[in-house]
C-alpha cells in the first residue's frame, strides 16, 4: 500500500468510525475500489488496526469522563460506601456492556473475517439497518439521560452492538439505535456509543495486530508504515469528527444518516448487479 492510499483510508476511518454509517463498510468499499482483496488477512488486519487511531481520539476527547468513572469504579472496589456513586455503577455498566462483543469477536473471528467480508453483506446491512435507526429515532422518548443508565441497559446495548460485526450495520448505528429504543436522548446514546466502543475496538485492533503481524509485514501485505500512517491520520480526523458529531446531534435527528445509508447501499447493489465490482 502506498502512503497516499494509507492517508485516504485513514481519513475515511476517522470520519466514519463514530457516525452511524459503518466505518467498516466505507473502508471495505474504498479498499475494493483501490483494487485490494477485501477478505485477505492483511487487509482485514489493516482495517481493524487503524481503528485504534480513531479510538485513541475518543479516549483523548472524553479523558476527563473516563478518568472520573475509572477512579470511582476503583474506589468502589475497596470502599462499600463509594458503591452508591453513580460513576461506580456506570463503570460496571460499561464493563458488562462490552462483554458480549468481546465474546462474539473471539468465538467467531474467522467467520467475521472471511464470510462476512462481502460487498453483498455491506450493501444489505446498510439498507436494512437504516430502517432500524429510523424507527428508533422516531419512537424514542428521549427522556432518559446518562444518570438513568443501569447495567441492564448497557448489557442490552452491548448485545445489539454485536450485530456490528456484520459490515454495514455500524457499531455506532447499532448502539445508538438500541439506546434510542430504551428511551435515552440522542446526545446520551452518542456518548454511550463512544464508551462501549473504546474497549472493544482497542482490544480488536490489538488482537488483529498480534494475530496478523506477519501478514501485514509479508511480501504483498499492506506494510507497517502505511498502517501506522493511516492510524495517525484516523486519530486526527476522528478527533475533529467527534466534536462535530456531538454538536450536530444535539440539534438534529438521524434522518440524514438514514438517507445516506440507503443511497450508499443501493448504489453498491447497482454496481454489484452490473458487474462493475465483485463481491469479494
Amino acid at each position: 500500500m502506498g502512503i497516499i492510499e494509507a492517508i485516504i483510508l485513514g481519513i475515511i476511518e476517522g470520519i466514519t468510525e463514530f457516525l452511524p454509517i459503518s466505518s467498516t463498510a466505507h473502508l471495505t468499499i474504498a479498499e475494493k475500489l483501490l483494487g485490494y482483496t477485501i477478505n485477505s488477512p492483511s487487509i482485514t488486519a489493516f482495517t481493524a488496526i487503524i481503528q485504534i487511531g480513531a479510538i485513541a481520539a475518543a479516549v483523548l476527547f472524553f479523558w476527563q469522563d473516563i478518568r472520573r468513572v475509572a477512579l470511582a469504579w476503583l474506589k468502589g472496589l475497596g470502599d462499600k460506601r463509594a458503591r452508591n456513586m453513580q460513576d461506580y455503577k456506570f463503570g460496571w455498566a460499561i464493563i458488562v456492556g462490552t462483554i458480549p462483543a468481546a465474546l462474539i469477536g473471539l468465538l467467531f473471528s474467522d467467520f467475521i473475517e472471511t464470510t462476512l467480508r462481502s460487498m453483498w453483506w455491506v450493501a444489505i446491512a446498510l439498507i436494512v439497518w437504516s430502517f432500524v435507526l429510523f424507527l428508533a429515532d422516531k419512537q424514542s422518548t428521549g427522556k432518559r439521560q446518562e444518570a438513568d443508565a443501569t447495567w441492564k441497559d448497557m448489557l442490552m446495548i452491548g448485545l445489539v452492538q454485536c450485530l456490528a460485526f456484520i459490515p454495514g450495520v455500524s457499531r455506532s448505528g447499532a448502539t445508538m439505535s438500541a439506546g434510542l429504543f430504551a428511551g435515552f436522548d440522542r446526545v446520551t446514546v452518542t456518548r454511550f456509543s463512544f464508551f462501549l466502543g473504546i474497549p472493544v475496538l482497542v482490544a480488536g485492533g490489538i488482537y488483529q495486530a498480534i494475530k496478523h503481524a506477519g501478514d501485514i509485514a509479508a511480501t504483498g501485505g499492506v506494510g507497517w508504515l502505511p498502517t501506522i500512517v493511516a492510524t495517525i491520520v484516523s486519530f486526527v480526523v476522528a478527533y475533529m469528527t467527534i466534536a462535530w458529531l456531538l454538536k450536530f446531534i444535539s440539534s438534529h435527528n438521524f434522518s440524514s444518516f438514514v438517507w445516506y445509508r440507503i443511497i450508499l447501499g443501493s448504489g453498491i447493489i447497482l454496481l454489484l448487479v452490473n458487474g462493475i465490482i465483485s463481491a469479494v
